[in-house]
């Protein structure tokens, strides 16, 4: 593995196209997308004769697609799974406006689709995702001669409001992990597990991605697979690598079920663990400790960064920690700094 990463300590330290087969780390399968049965979903009775050859031509541009995007893009299963549905709630469209294929859509067309998914009651955000997955769509036509895509390649996203992240204060994360955790086995891996989550700022299904190979106690520093297939090297703070130490020797070593099981964190039966399993627990335990629905993986995740940016964090290393292919993505954390900052003000100054 490469070198330490950055000098910061760890904040402790102070129809649509319906895929058959689950898909993702901790599912069991790592069927792509592309072959994961995606089909269009029917309003009743099976089509017959040309349309349902329309829709099976539909069905083949779309795995092509997704195809091209896991290959040659790296797009994670989720992303492709997302772009699936967006595509086929297109397909549902074109089929409602008369359309037989993506070639026959217009610009006006187009337009009017994302505007109904609005309608629909999809946040602005994921009409955005849906304005991106029909422009590369047409752009994958396009590029392989299939015609008919320039009238997406300008499209407009929608514009949404960006949420601030929300976050829980240092205190609030000692008490959330300075609560005793049960004894034994699965005790020490929901430690292990909340410890990295918190030290490290990784997403929750690169934890459950994680196999033993990927932690190198010795240079305290795990191997992170992220989104697109970017890989990263994120140090571990002294709590996470206690954490971590008495889970693989005492906790671990009693949740295998199957010898040569490569998976670093384990369920109770003795499979890969998995992203809702980690949700689940947190959810339990934060309600322990009176913090209820306010924190989920992602808000460690989202807290970590927060508080390594108030200690004096550099923004850039914020930005590798996390995995942000782009910095603007890192620097919604300057605006919830300066909104903490500003409520400590509030409640502290004698004269605010």
């Amino acid at each position: 593995m490469r070198g330490k990463g950055g000098g910061v300590k760890d904040p402790r330290e102070g129809g649509r196209y319906l895929p058959s087969a689950k898909i993702g780390p901790g599912s069991g399968s790592e069927v792509p997308p592309e072959k994961a049965g995606y089909g269009v979903e029917g309003d009743g009775a099976p089509a017959e004769g040309k349309a349902e050859r329309e829709a099976d031509a539909w069905d083949e541009l779309v795995r092509e697609f997704l195809l091209y995007l896991r290959v040659e893009k790296g797009l994670s299963p989720r992303t492709l799974e997302a772009y699936g549905r967006d595509l086929g709630r297109l397909a549902r469209f074109a089929r409602r406006v008369g359309a037989r294929g993506p070639e026959e859509l217009e610009r006006k067309q187009l337009t009017a689709f994302l505007s109904f998914l609005g309608e629909e009651g999809l946040s602005p955000r994921s009409v955005a995702r849906a304005t991106a997955a029909v422009r590369r769509f047409y752009r994958f036509l396009v590029e392989e001669g299939r015609g008919g895509g320039y009238a997406a390649l300008d499209l407009h996203y929608p514009r949404y409001v960006r949420r601030l992240p929300r976050v829980i204060s240092q205190k609030e994360v000692e008490r959330l992990l300075d609560l005793p955790f049960p004894q034994g086995p699965a005790g020490l891996r929901d430690r292990a597990v909340l410890e990295t989550l918190y030290a490290t700022g990784m997403r929750v299904s690169e934890l459950v991605g994680l196999d033993l190979e990927d932690l190198d106690l010795a240079e305290a520093e795990v191997r992170v697979m992220g989104k697109g297939g970017r890989e990263r090297v994120v140090p571990l703070g002294s709590k996470a690598l206690e954490a971590l130490r008495d889970y693989l020797r005492e906790g671990r070593p009693a949740l295998v079920r199957v010898p040569g099981q490569r998976a670093l964190f384990l369920s109770n039966r003795g499979r890969r663990l998995t992203r809702q399993g980690v949700w689940e627990m947190l959810r339990t335990r934060a309600e322990k400790v009176g913090l209820g629905e306010k924190v989920t993986p992602h808000t460690l995740r989202h807290s970590c960064a927060t508080h390594l940016l108030e200690r004096g964090a550099d923004l850039r290393y914020i930005q590798e920690l996390l995995g942000h292919a782009s910095i603007g993505t890192t620097q919604v954390y300057t605006h919830v700094s300066k909104e903490r900052i500003r409520e400590v003000y509030l409640r502290a100054h004698p004269r605010a």
